[in-house]
């Protein structure tokens, strides 16, 4: 899952940030609400992490344009301002949860695991491809019942292309699901990570296919 961070604490950025990454997310951090607000626009995050003191634009005006702009992103709200007058308004204008500093990056992780799973699930909690099993936002894998041990570019890479069941991924969005903004994928990289991933992948029923021109595809195939 692709995370934007919109904080202008750098410790308390720097440790969610890594937390996150920690756990196999991709993550983009922001410090001003202006960027935010620039950054949301394009649609390719699936969690947005909100300070509300930001400099520039408050986090509530950019939680107000997110929404305003009918965008369903998840939106966990991260503040310093107490009171239930501050959460019923914060929740109203579009948050899905929210979390007063200072707070145990714990407690954080579990609000993050539970806003993807509710996001990504729709429904329902598990992708099934052949034998293969994936818990997206527990970035979890099974083949049968046995747990698939997976790097977390591996993860990144089948969870961008599950995310597109029946849809062709091309190289650039693949590039873009693997990478933050500070990082560069090489395409022997990613040609690395794609051998790796179908290397493991042997025997489960599910396969990267290459389309030729056009990208890649998750599909189930007969068992081998």
């Amino acid at each position: 899952m692709r995370i934007l961070i919109a904080e202008d604490d750098p410790a308390i950025a720097a440790a969610i940030t890594d937390a996150l990454r920690q756990g196999g997310h991709a993550v983009d951090h922001v410090a001003n609400g202006a960027q935010a607000d620039i950054a949301l626009r394009d649609g390719a995050h699936d969690l947005l992490v909100l300070d509300l003191g930001l400099p520039g634009l408050d986090g509530s005006e950019v939680l107000h344009r997110l929404r305003q702009r009918g965008s369903g992103v998840p939106v966990l709200v991260i503040t310093a301002r107490e009171g239930l007058n501050e959460r019923v308004r914060v929740l109203d204008l579009g948050a899905d949860d929210y979390l007063v500093k200072p707070f145990a990056l714990a407690e954080f992780e579990a609000r993050v695991r539970a806003l993807l799973r509710r996001s990504a699930s729709k429904g329902s909690t598990e992708v099934r491809i052949g034998r293969l099993r994936l818990d997206l936002p527990g970035h979890r894998a099974w083949i049968d019942d046995s747990p698939l041990e997976l790097t977390a570019r591996e993860f990144g890479l089948i969870e961008a292309l599950a995310s597109r069941p029946d849809r062709i991924t091309n190289r650039a969005q693949l590039v873009e699901a693997l990478c933050n903004w500070d990082q560069d994928l090489t395409d022997n990289g990613l040609d690395i990570a794609i051998h790796r991933l179908r290397r493991k992948l042997h025997g489960s029923g599910a396969n990267v296919r290459t389309v030729r021109g056009l990208g890649y595809l998750l599909e189930e195939t007969a068992d081998e």
